[in-house]
């Protein structure tokens, strides 16, 4: 590109070539209707057959975190990336679907650790650890992010986190440094 400073042409690129690739769930016209609030006693829930969330572990780097968009439920915070589960969906495979649709997390890269469930009995939340096999560089792939790092172990909590994420932390912090 003619005039265009280096590093712009490659950010082009970049965009260009994620742009061209298809993520899953991106193609519908429509949100799924499993993609709504749930109320109840304990509060009001995002997901009607509940929601899970990847916490994609890398020895060398840390955890993988979602800086949530300012619009979204405690936007400006940081998780998981994670969503409403499908209709019969598995936790494992949601937590794997949502992760690659809003990070770029390829499935085959990664191999459960563990999982974690917070069930209020309405309405659940699973916690999908994995351990990084394959080193992998996340994209932000939708506008759920607005941004994706690595983050150390024991950066994690310095974080303004997700409520919810905030008090899960610390035994998921133990179980990740305990090898599970």
């Amino acid at each position: 590109m003619v005039g265009t400073p280096p590093n712009e042409g490659a950010a082009a690129r970049f965009a260009q070539d994620a742009a061209a690739a298809v993520r899953p769930g991106h193609l519908q016209s429509s949100p799924e209707p499993s993609e709504a609030w749930v109320e109840g006693p304990a509060g009001k829930f995002w997901g009607r057959c509940g929601s899970a969330g990847l916490l994609a572990y890398d020895a060398g780097r840390g955890v993988l975190l979602q800086h949530r968009a300012l619009w979204s439920h405690h936007g400006g915070t940081w998780g998981l990336p994670g969503g409403a589960l499908r209709p019969n969906e598995a936790a494992i495979d949601g937590a794997l679907r949502e992760s690659w649709e809003e990070a770029g997390v390829p499935a085959a890269n990664v191999s459960v650790l563990f999982t974690s469930v917070w069930d209020v009995g309405y309405w659940s939340y699973t916690t999908v650890a994995v351990a990084v096999d394959v080193p992998f560089e996340p994209v932000i792939s939708d506008p759920e992010s607005l941004a994706l790092e690595w983050v150390p172990l024991k950066d994690v909590a310095t974080r303004p986190l997700h409520p919810g994420f905030a008090k899960a932390w610390p035994m998921l912090h133990a179980r990740l440094a305990a090898g599970n």
